[in-house]
């Protein structure tokens, strides 16, 4: 690890650049550093390096007399990205963080636009437009168009494709839909990716930084939004603090699968319908619906209210042997007395503690019963009550392969089992 480096009362920005044997493209990140219009005494950059076996630190000695650099690398441990932000961070010395992978290309106003973002406004979290990234499309036109071009590659590219959609972000269809007005969206930090994004340090620090439980691709950067989001940031779109990435071949299989188990761990530490549904969307693929989905469900929830179904569980229990273990889907806030201890769920959190006030013998989640932190057959009997109706055309059948997964009996009011209707 380098000395940190003197001045620091000067230092507007800190760009942080993870990174891990990717040398080539450091080297031009590092090239386009040197370029910025903002002078280089009011910025430094971190390159921190998750265990790379390449020349990645022989790149980085060579720019050290025209950056101020600060290099950090620990041991390779398998992927590491939420660490290696995190370490980065921890050298930083400036107000404002700046992340960046290590293959995107930027203009020379990049870090000023990043700063004056913030320096506008406190409480913000900042999200720049990435131009050609999309992995779910095949790039690599990108990659020899930006080689013909130069030096000056990221600015001409920009000139004369950026209104093409073929170069587009892959988040701009949701960006074009709000207006790029991150206010209106219920969960912002959902177009929260860290190929290009900034906050204030304070910021980061107050929320604990990136996860460390993330090992694989995807998911941290969503799972350290929400928690900037929860933190009381309001998120501001800066279109010129542009990025052009730099595509590389991706097995795009491979990373939804990664990105499905990491949306696992995401509702392991944050268990609440939201990220409940983020997280059997992830795993259908279909994870750019899940703004829509959350506002539907929000929509039932006002509308379902305080619905009781203590009834139905009554009238769906009373012929189970003593000794017979149970979870209810759409629990609501009235359990009748006297039944058996329960595991009770439910989508609206005020229902849930109707219930621990009335009775402590319950273990009761804020879910919907897509992905329930229980384990395969761990119970006898699941029921899914009418307080799931609104939802049954869209989750029918993922709550019932949930059910079935940890029951060996489900009963469903009234019984929609079989039809999926």
């Amino acid at each position: 690890m380098s000395a940190p480096v003197s001045g620091g009362d000067r230092t507007r920005v800190s760009v942080v650049i993870p990174t891990y044997n990717r040398s080539a493209l450091l080297r031009i990140a590092l090239d386009h550093l040197t370029r910025q219009t903002m002078p280089v005494e009011e910025f430094e950059v971190v390159v921190s390096d998750d265990g790379s076996s390449d020349d990645t630190k022989a790149v980085v000695d060579a720019f050290t007399d025209r950056l101020r650099l600060k290099y950090h690398v620990h041991e390779d441990l398998g992927f590491r990205a939420s660490l290696t932000r995190n370490m980065g961070a921890r050298l930083a010395i400036a107000p404002i963080l700046v992340f960046l992978d290590t293959g995107p290309l930027f203009g020379p106003d990049f870090l000023r636009r990043h700063a004056e973002a913030h320096e506008s406004t406190h409480g913000r979290a900042v999200v720049g437009y990435a131009y050609g990234y999309n992995p779910e499309k095949d790039m690599a036109w990108v990659t020899p168009e930006l080689e013909r071009l130069g030096p000056v590659a990221a600015v001409a590219a920009v000139a004369k494709y950026r209104d093409d959609p073929q170069f587009r972000d892959i988040r701009h269809g949701l960006l074009e839909r709000i207006g790029y007005d991150f206010s209106r969206r219920l969960a912002p930090w959902q177009l929260f990716f860290t190929i290009n994004c900034s906050v204030r340090t304070d910021d980061f620090h107050a929320v604990g930084g990136f996860d460390e439980g993330f090992n694989e691709w995807g998911g941290e950067d969503l799972e350290f939004g929400f928690k900037l989001h929860r933190h009381g940031l309001e998120f501001h779109f800066a279109p010129d603090a542009w990025v052009v990435d730099a595509p590389h071949q991706r097995d795009l299989y491979a990373l939804r699968e990664q990105l499905s188990r990491q949306m696992h761990y995401f509702l392991g530490i944050h268990r609440e319908p939201l990220i409940e549904i983020g997280c059997a969307l992830a795993a259908k693929h279909l994870l750019w619906s899940w703004e829509d989905d959350y506002r539907d469900l929000l929509a039932w929830q006002h509308e379902v209210g305080d619905r009781s179904v203590g009834s139905e569980l009554a009238e769906s229990l009373r012929d189970l042997p003593v000794g017979t273990t149970v979870a209810v889907f759409g629990a609501g806030g009235d359990v009748p007395a006297g039944m058996p201890p329960m595991v009770v769920m439910d989508f609206d959190e005020r229902q849930l503690m109707r219930v621990a006030a009335t009775s402590s013998t319950h273990t009761d989640y804020h879910a919907l019963g897509l992905c329930t932190p229980l384990a395969d057959r761990s119970v006898d009997v699941v029921v899914i009550t009418t307080r799931l109706a609104g939802l049954w055309d869209r989750w029918g059948d993922e709550l019932l392969s949930e059910a079935r997964r940890i029951a060996r009996d489900v009963r469903v009011v009234p019984d929609r089992s079989t039809s999926g209707t």
